[in-house]
């Protein structure tokens, strides 16, 4: 498939193939705008296919072939949603290696929009004196932004702010609700080209289900597992999320299926376990199990960071949850186990805390 246009308008500038190889030959150029060239030069290759690298949530990473032209649909679907227009200024603030990142770059193309580029590890500074028009950000990023209240006005200056690569905490979702600008979490995987549904974080379309792109239904598999019923597709994407369908193009996720514990004859949801505990833990933590001669698996906590006196954690806990889905014991690991963008490998982590 060849790219609709030859070219990218990038920081003020149009960039051609030519321009592109140039940059990527220079030897002290930062890896994060090597990333970015490599991927253009990849796009406007001939090739119809982009190599790709799935996250490593569900197992290890593996590298995947993703058609240029799914890339491309996928791009026009955001700009209708957003009602992004040309000449709009995107801000890529996410290394290219990943694909959202990419996807910025494929939106901007499609769009004809102004793409400025700055290293993901930025303080976002230059957001004081600069607006933009679409934006997408990791949880960690729109965090510390957050936690000084004089950041907050730099990042309404994103007029539509993506947030996605793992999930945010009920503290963060809270704060991001009182935002004037609109932000959004996405739901999606590397196999569709990023994302396939938004949900709306702030202002009055604030709701706790995700809504698909145009073209994009939903339904529920044998599992009660989200099935993708996608445009590009012949066949529906199994997934392995939980899920409420509110309608064929709503939907809310309610924890993996892979994560799911039974205990004592009755399965238990780490994640909504884990919502509830939030306001009182400020480490990373996780519910997670441990081997048990009478219920089979007991249900734990595993807090990251060195150990402390749980006692009023304790407490509070007992204020939280039934008897049963009590966490019986609380492990601390000093490090979590993460996948290359962040999200913690559970089976990990239950692997070290049962000592293998």
């Amino acid at each position: 498939m060849k790219p609709a246009t030859s070219h990218i308008i990038l920081n003020n500038q149009k960039i051609t193939p030519e321009v592109i190889a140039e940059q990527i030959s220079k030897p002290d150029l930062p890896e994060w705008e090597k990333e970015l060239y490599l991927f253009l030069n990849e796009w406007f290759s001939d090739s119809d296919f982009i190599l790709a690298q799935t996250s490593g949530s569900t197992g290890e990473p593996k590298p995947i072939e993703l058609p240029k032209s799914v890339m491309q649909k996928s791009a026009e679907r955001t700009i209708e949603y957003f009602g992004l227009q040309k000449n709009d200024r995107f801000l890529l603030s996410l290394p290219c290696r990943y694909i959202a990142g990419k996807m910025m770059v494929v939106r901007a193309i499609v769009g004809q929009m102004n793409l400025i580029t700055v290293d993901p590890a930025t303080d976002f500074d230059f957001l004081e004196h600069e607006i933009f028009g679409f934006g997408a950000m990791v949880p960690n990023q729109v965090f510390k932004l957050l936690g000084q209240p004089s950041e907050i006005e730099k990042l309404q200056n994103i007029r539509n702010l993506l947030v996605g690569g793992s999930a945010i905490s009920s503290a963060l979702e809270s704060q991001i609700s009182q935002l004037t600008s609109r932000v959004v979490i996405t739901y999606g995987m590397t196999e569709t080209a990023s994302h396939i549904a938004i949900r709306e974080l702030s202002g009055i379309r604030k709701s706790d289900f995700y809504r698909c792109l145009p073209g994009v239904s939903v339904s529920l598999g044998e599992t009660d597992c989200l099935q993708i019923h996608h445009p590009e597709f012949v066949e529906p994407i199994q997934t392995n999320d939980l899920a409420e369908l509110q309608s064929d193009t709503s939907f809310r996720i309610l924890g993996r299926a892979d994560s799911v514990i039974i205990s004592g004859g009755i399965k238990y949801s780490p994640e909504s376990l884990e919502k509830k505990l939030e306001p009182i833990i400020n480490e990373r933590f996780v519910i997670s199990s441990f081997p048990d001669k009478k219920l089979g698996e007991k249900l734990v906590l595993v807090i990251e960071g060195k150990p402390f006196v749980t006692k009023h954690l304790e407490e509070k806990i007992k204020e939280l949850f039934t008897t049963f889905e009590r966490p019986k014991v609380i492990y601390f690991l000093e490090h979590f186990p993460t996948t290359i963008s962040g999200k913690i490998k559970r089976k990990d982590v239950k692997q070290l805390i049962r000592g293998n």
